[in-house]
């Protein structure tokens, strides 16, 4: 697996291209010439700069104390995370994979070279610490695409050291600007050799097909509004695909949100983006967002039954439940796992992408996307709310038992839809969309909690009858079992008075 490692850091620049002293730094007690490093990194990107454009930089790097391929992801201004892979001479697969998502279909080539002759030194506490790395770079970059040149300068980089304290580098950054030295006015090395050799007459790559727009304007119609929304949601995909298939905390969570808050937006505003356009964009974000539930979905249950079982007193845990849960919970991630890596790199996800660019940069807008913010969106608005209302009366009026559960569940569902539409109307109508959003929100989560009663009690049945097939007590399942149909009768008692108290104040 690649190693990452957390850079926070700052890039600075000076007429003198010296390092003034900086033993007079609060809580530097030494600072130790390092020596100087000879590195020679080769950086890829696609012909028309797409990982330049979403600030991502994918380089072979030979040379110093971290020789190999590294990639760079920003997390904030100043940080960003380098994930790195053994010297090798094509682009290691894994790398490959986590900038996909912006590459698609395009070949990664090598578009720029950066020698650098980096001056080393090293900062320290009274007892030897390192609290960071300040070097001196003189950088000749020479752009190795057609028609490329050549450009030379010198810059000093602040890097703290790990688990550093950030307020750290604003005291070296205190004394480096008294001594006349400035912020770098590029974000990176990269990103000024590709302005500074870039061949002449030429603009910054943005090509059809790019996975990054420019920034729009302000919004001003319905249109504007909902084409900010939508274009979010895109930008999530994108940026959350890496980290998905990192299997980081909450990413895939997080992506399939993103599909259905995007999918909602296009059946709330029809009278906006054209539904024949969107429907189908819509029925291929129904299926991304099934392919991310597989371990969501269990993963869900798992933290359910996990919580509940661990509230039982023990003298009511009969059998191996535990070790039942986590054969269940364990059973097939492996295969998932691999199973949606496959997919983020599929023909049909990256046909998907592209149709997402393709839908932002010219959207299928209607009539009713040139009106007026606040009568288009608002009228959206309070027809979903509509939709939800009739729900929820709807599951209020049925008996308990499978008719009130659909219900309930069906409401759950347009009340998501309901709380997308009253974000995306937030920068239009203000708080009484904002307000409406955080009423819907609560009666998603109120009614999910429903939901996922009906769902653990599903599961609780199944572990129970293979169980029971395994010749073990069943006795502990069916007490967790009534716990959950206690919680479901909980919510289905509170949601009257609950759903009364939002049409009060729902002011759409």
């Amino acid at each position: 697996m690649a190693d990452t490692k957390r850079e926070i850091e700052r890039k600075y620049e000076s007429d003198e291209s010296g390092l003034p002293d900086l033993t007079g730094v609060a809580g530097v007690e030494a600072v130790i010439d390092k020596g100087v490093a000879n590195l020679d990194a080769v950086y890829y990107d696609t012909a028309d700069e797409r990982l330049a454009a979403a600030s991502l930089t994918l380089r072979r790097r030979t040379g110093g104390s971290d020789a190999g391929w590294h990639l760079k992801v920003p997390v904030a201004p100043g940080v960003r995370d380098e994930i790195r892979e053994p010297l090798s001479d094509t682009v290691p697969r894994t790398l490959a994979g986590l900038v996909r998502s912006r590459v698609r279909e395009a070949e990664l080539l090598p578009v720029v070279r950066l020698r650098s002759d980096r001056d080393v030194r090293h900062l320290v506490d009274a007892e030897g610490k390192l609290l960071a790395e300040v070097s001196v770079d003189a950088v000749h970059a020479e752009r190795l695409t057609e028609g490329g040149g050549t450009a030379q300068w010198t810059e000093i980089e602040v890097e703290l050291a790990d688990d550093g304290d950030p307020a750290f580098l604003d005291k070296v950054e205190k004394r480096l600007r008294k001594a006349g030295v400035r912020p770098s006015s590029s974000a990176s090395k990269l990103a000024r050799a590709l302005a500074e050799t870039r061949p002449s007459g030429k603009n910054s790559g943005k090509k059809k097909g790019k996975a990054s727009a420019p920034a729009p304007q302000d919004p001003v119609t319905a249109g504007d509004h909902v084409l900010a929304y939508v274009r979010a949601q895109r930008d999530a995909i994108l940026e959350l695909d890496p980290a998905v298939r990192q299997d980081a905390y909450d990413s895939v969570h997080r992506m399939r949100v993103a599909t259905r808050r995007m999918r909602s937006t296009f059946r709330s505003y029809g009278k906006v983006l054209d539904r024949t356009v969107t429907d189908p964009v819509g029925e291929e974000l129904k299926w991304l967002a099934g392919e991310l539930g597989v371990d969501r979905d269990r993963e869900v249950m798992t933290e359910r039954l996990t919580t509940v079982l661990g509230e039982l007193p023990r003298t009511l845990i009969s059998g191996p439940i535990r070790t039942r849960l986590r054969t269940w919970a364990n059973a097939r991630r492996g295969g998932s796992r691999r199973r949606l890596i496959g997919v983020l790199d599929c023909k049909r996800y990256l046909a998907l992408l592209d149709t997402l660019d393709a839908l932002v940069a010219e959207p299928p807008l209607l009539a009713d996307a040139a009106g007026k913010p606040e009568k288009v969106i608002g009228k959206a608005v309070r027809k979903d709310f509509g939709k939800v209302s009739a729900l929820v009366e709807e599951a209020i009026e049925a008996p308990p038992g499978a008719d009130r559960d659909l219900a309930l569940h069906e409401a759950r569902k347009k009340a998501k839809r309901t709380r997308y539409a009253a974000e995306a109307a937030t920068p239009a109508l203000g708080t009484p969309a904002r307000a409406l959003a955080k009423s819907m929100k609560s009666l998603t989560s109120q009614l999910g909690e429903h939901q996922d009663s009906v769902m653990v009690r599903v599961t609780l049945r199944e572990l129970s009858a293979v169980a029971h097939a395994a010749g073990e007590s069943s006795f502990t399942y069916g007490v967790l079992y009534g716990r959950e149909e206690q919680r479901a009768a909980g919510v289905e008692a509170a949601l009257p008075e609950a759903w009364k108290a939002i049409v009060a104040e729902e002011s759409v």
